[in-house]
């Protein structure tokens, strides 16, 4: 499912919303697929006591690997790597969620890493260096990590223009770039020095 639009800010748009790549949960479909073959084994057993033993096993292996499977499928589909035209944003979890969010300006580097056989499968990490609390945070099974890596440095050119360009499209743009600062002030993700800093070099102070 989509990144929920109520969540986002006023005049914030949404530039990327991914679930994991597919290999997520490709340890799950394998270990289904073991079951069954080890079923299919099970039925060639010629002892009639080891072979209803076995098939219990069989069955046993199924029902569990499927129901892992069943939940890595709940959580890849409820699970979102988004980026804003003002933050970088991970929500993740069916019943209870759990995410992070990076304001762009905040984030001082980004790299992607990919071995061989994930660059064969379009998969990879990302690694987001930022000025909060966290420092790095690490993020997984992305698609194409070096397109959204692009897209990350992108977007942030453009946030910064906008916050920080020192010019402004008029006084609609300048009230909303300050509505973006309280929200942020309010969510913790700015301090009160910083909130001031920032509204003084809007205002021209």
């Amino acid at each position: 499912m989509p990144y929920p639009k109520n969540l986002l800010n006023d005049f914030e748009t949404v530039a990327l919303d991914l679930h994991p790549h597919w290999w997520y949960y490709t340890k799950a479909l394998l270990a289904v697929a073991a079951s069954v073959i080890f079923a299919i084994v099970a039925v060639t057993v010629s002892d009639g006591t080891v072979q209803t033993g076995l098939m219990w096993v069989a069955f046993a292996a199924i029902v569990v690997s499927l129901g892992w499977l069943i939940k890595r499928y709940a959580t890849w589909s409820t699970t979102n790597f988004v980026v804003t035209s003002d933050r970088v944003i991970y929500r993740s979890g069916v019943m209870r969620k759990s995410g992070i969010e990076i304001p762009l300006e905040r984030v001082n580097n980004v790299s992607s890493n990919q071995g061989v056989f994930e660059r064969m499968l379009g998969a990879g990490d990302l690694l987001i260096e930022s000025g909060g609390e966290s420092g790095q945070q690490r993020f997984t099974d992305i698609k194409n990590p070096s397109r959204v890596q692009n897209l990350i440095h992108a977007q942030r050119e453009a946030n910064n223009s906008r916050m920080f360009g020192g010019r402004g499209d008029g006084g609609s743009d300048v009230a909303t770039q300050l509505e973006k600062l309280e929200g942020m002030l309010e969510r913790g993700t700015l301090t009160q020095e910083e909130f001031d800093a920032q509204k003084r070099r809007l205002l021209g102070d």
